[in-house]
């Protein structure tokens, strides 16, 4: 594989050098703290198709035996073990210069923020895991409260209020995205002069179309992500290694301008 590190250096000077910096992250920049990404080699998609199933708004409705499966999944997830990574460590180092401009996330497990990313840079287009809500009357609740009726033999608990449909307080296929979210994200993909993507497959829109809107409008696109992605030839730079290894490059705290020598 080719050596990323000597283009990683030059993206860190691109960075430095940057009045406003926006971040897309995906399932990838995850993966280093347990949690598996859906649609790589070892995604969860990928070796149990079915499981896609669990996050499609209409199959989820309609069916008691998909909504007690996504309820069990959830008990065992690896999510509620993770804990956040050099990945997105190094973008609160990052964030901490006043550059980013925004920090976009597909990803549902709060680990920024869990990081010290301020929340309110942190732009949560597809929803957080550790909240529920009711489908019916829109009710909220921390998720470990209905993990606990799970837990003590509810299969597929209700909403205490209004007795409708609980599912996770994310976006599942079939379901609407916040448009003012939505707006957030693409303000911060215009307004960049550096748009880094993070461990994004760059197939689920409309978080994919980022990429070339940053593009668009003239900001240096760098891709950083294991597997190729549609957007790769429109990049001024893809960096293929480990992000818990490229974003501390990144951020200029390994091997990057102004960074500490001799920990590489």
């Amino acid at each position: 594989m080719e050596d990323w590190r000597p283009l990683a250096r030059e993206v860190a000077s691109w960075v430095a050098d940057a009045g406003s910096v926006g971040v897309l992250t995906g399932a990838g920049i995850s993966t280093d703290s347990g949690i598996p990404d859906f649609r790589g080699p070892q995604g969860v998609w990928t070796k149990d198709p079915a499981a896609e199933k669990l996050a499609t708004l209409s199959h989820y409705l309609s069916d008691p035996e998909t909504r007690r499966r996504a309820w069990r999944n959830r008990l065992d997830s690896p999510m509620w073990q993770a804990a956040p990574n050099d990945g997105h460590r190094a973008l609160v180092a990052l964030e901490r210069r006043g550059t980013l401009a925004g920090l976009v996330t597909q990803n549902v497990d709060g680990l920024h923020q869990a990081a010290g990313s301020d929340p309110s840079l942190v732009i949560e287009i597809h929803g957080n895991a550790n909240a529920t809500r009711c489908v019916s009357c829109r009710d909220r609740r921390p998720m470990d409260e209905t993990l606990s009726r799970v837990r003590a033999g509810e299969e597929d608990p209700p909403c205490l209020l209004c007795g409708g449909i609980l599912k996770s307080a994310t976006i599942s296929f079939g379901e609407s995205l916040d448009p003012r979210v939505v707006q957030q994200a693409e303000q911060v993909a215009a307004g960049a002069d550096v748009f880094l993507v993070v461990g994004s497959s760059l197939t689920v829109h409309p978080a994919a179309a980022l990429a070339p809107t940053a593009h668009h409008h003239g900001a240096r696109l760098v891709i950083a992500n294991l597997e190729p992605t549609p957007y790769d030839l429109l990049a001024d730079a893809v960096l293929a290694g480990p992000l818990s290894d490229v974003l501390p490059v990144l951020a200029g705290l390994r091997g990057g301008p102004g960074a500490p020598t001799g920990r590489e």
